[in-house]
């Protein structure tokens, strides 16, 4: 379809809510949309000027658009949601699970089994769930069979098998573990009464049969039934202690879902918890690939539809941290105080949880990924035009304006690159000057890289304040980089990031990824001028001890050190050694200067 035939189908686009399609030149389908305004939303394509890359290029590629037209938002989101699941086109986010949640199965029989399954068949049994770990559902069932004795046994306890006898009392019976329903010694009615009560506690109703409980024990207690009224007292205790373990909010909050979503460069994650009478149920956490660069808001919006579609889920209310269109059928509250929103920190705290669980699985299992994310992020909260795969960052040492000395230190990939990095005594400042000592190590240091042909950082870090900076960029201006990389200086105090000619400071997260780079640089760049001014101290104080001698020099006062490695192995050495090394005249100087003084 030619460019005037694309107009003119966007022209024809209805005024109505419904679906939109992107296909490709080769009817490949690229991507699934849904809008209030069919026409307005398809329009905003091709008219808007798109920051993200993966947009453009997506607008380029659309040579033909399909739409369907339905009744309300609403329909068109989940009729959105659908689709995507069905077709999974290249540009739409997907939340992908590949697992088969459990179940757990109330059997449609007479006196129905309850068990754990991952197949939910339309025979007219209920399913609750989906449960988010089998350890959860494995800890109810527990709690379930402590509580009231069902059946185990896959029989056909028909009314007229039951009648004849068709099965024999099993050890369940004979253990305690069942009441005998197979040959009538349990009554369908009272077994019914126990399967509503597990209904309530699955579902988190606990005051019915506590209540129940309560009463069956205090009857005991009075036909002085102690032994049956202590042990209906050991079940309303796991009851309760059930109950306190799962209950995290105020008991007023019933039938809830809440979702909320943190979100980086790459992924989106999406947490959801279930609430039934202020107790979780249920919780989930979703991690999903950004496609096109889509706001949390678009993705939460999605996310909200599949899940609760994925985890059947029949709540009227959900609590999220701003606000989404997701139906006139569900209420949506924003919480601003008190155990509402108490319940949405809750949920965000497990989504960043889950995120950083996964930081740490992919740091080891894809350490390319996790580089890439690390990179984006520092692009982004720097404000730089590329990622910084190559950083580099100085600092000056000096102690009382003594052996003054710079360190760079090197990070590629956001690792240390300690094969590169770099020491400078500085040669053309005399006394403690940071300014001009700056000055001249940043420009012998990218003076050198150019003559050599090396490559150049893409970001340079400062340790100082802006006095610092604004030296360091004297040099980039004198050698034609100002421009080509980014500088920027870090101050110490507050953790200040300064850019040139900007008199307001950026101030990072104290958690922030980027933040914690920087930091990891400067320190290091510190360590390593310090470890080289100490050094260079050391040996100054060494060589000092050595030149006292008369007739002996730096020079040969560096040759003893470099063999011998210390003055006092130089005191300790034979003649014969000192002579080999330095020759007869100033080898007898240094063994009869250290023979005559001890």
């Amino acid at each position: 379809m030619s460019e005037v035939q694309l107009k003119i189908q966007i022209k024809a686009l209805p005024n109505a809510a419904g679906v939109y399609q992107y296909y490709d030149v080769e009817g490949n389908l690229l991507y699934i949309g849904k809008a209030k305004n069919l026409k307005k939303r398809v329009n905003s394509y091709f008219t808007k000027q798109h920051d993200d890359a993966k947009t453009r290029i997506l607008v380029r590629k659309i040579k033909d658009i399909k739409h369907i037209v339905v009744e309300t938002e609403t329909d068109a989101l989940l009729l959105e949601n659908n689709l995507i699941k069905k077709h999974q086109p290249k540009y739409n986010i997907m939340l992908k699970d590949d697992k088969t949640y459990p179940w757990l199965c109330i059997k449609k029989e007479p006196f129905p089994r309850i068990f754990l399954t991952r197949r939910v068949i339309q025979d007219g049994s209920e399913y609750y769930g989906p449960y988010t770990s089998v350890r959860t559902v494995k800890v109810l069932l527990d709690l379930i069979k402590e509580l009231y004795l069902l059946r185990t046994c896959s029989y056909d306890l028909s009314p007229k098998n039951i009648v004849q006898k068709k099965y024999s009392l099993c050890l369940d019976y004979h253990i305690g573990n069942c009441k005998g329903p197979c040959q009538g010694l349990q009554a369908e009615i009272d077994y019914d009464n126990d399967i509503q009560a597990i209904r309530n506690i699955i579902k988190g109703h606990f005051k019915k049969s506590l209540e129940t409980f309560k009463e069956r024990m205090h009857k005991h207690a009075t036909d002085l039934e102690f032994e049956a009224a202590q042990q209906i007292k050991e079940k309303i205790a796991l009851l309760k202690n059930y109950q306190v373990k799962s209950t995290v909010v105020s008991p007023t909050i019933n039938n809830v879902d809440v979702f909320s979503i943190i979100s980086d460069e790459s992924f989106a994650y999406v947490n959801f918890l279930k609430i039934s009478n202020g107790a979780i149920i249920q919780s989930h956490t979703s991690e999903i690939k950004k496609k096109l660069n889509e706001t949390d808001r678009a993705i939460l919006t999605l996310s909200i539809v599949e899940i609760r579609q994925r985890f059947n889920s029949q709540s009227k209310e959900l609590f999220v941290p701003f606000k989404v269109n997701v139906g006139e059928d569900l209420k949506v509250t924003v919480p601003k105080k008190g155990d509402k929103k108490r319940i949405v920190e809750l949920s965000t705290r497990n989504a960043r949880y889950f995120r950083q669980e996964r930081f740490k699985q992919i740091k080891i299992i894809d350490p390319e990924r996790h580089v890439k994310r690390i990179l984006a992020q520092m692009k982004k909260d720097l404000r730089l035009i590329v990622a910084p795969v190559h950083i580099e960052c100085f600092d000056n040492s000096n102690i009382q304006g003594s052996n003054p000395v710079a360190a760079c230190v090197v990070f590629k990939n956001a690792k240390p690159s300690k094969k590169d990095y770099r020491h400078f005594n500085i040669k053309t400042v005399k006394g403690p000057d940071d300014y001009a000592s700056m000055e001249e190590v940043v420009f012998r240091r990218y003076k050198r890289l150019l003559a050599e042909g090396e490559s150049l950082p893409q970001l340079i870090i400062i340790d100082g304040g802006k006095g610092q900076l604004s030296s360091a960029v004297k040099s980039l201006e004198v050698l034609g980089l100002r421009g080509k990389i980014t500088i920027i200086g870090i101050a110490k105090r507050l953790e200040e990031l300064y850019y040139p000619e900007d008199s307001v400071p950026l101030y990072l997260d104290k958690r922030s990824e980027t933040l914690k780079i920087i930091q990891q640089l400067r320190d290091e760049a510190h360590r390593f001028g310090i470890t080289h001014h100490r050094n260079k101290r050391s040996k100054q104080a060494l060589t000092t001890n050595l030149t006292q001698i008369e007739g002996i020099g730096n020079k040969t006062s560096e040759t003893l050190l470099q063999h011998f490695k210390s003055v006092k192995r130089i005191k300790e050495a034979e003649l014969s050694a000192l002579t080999s090394l330095v020759g007869k005249i100033l080898g007898k100087k240094v063994y009869d200067f250290y023979k005559k003084n001890n």
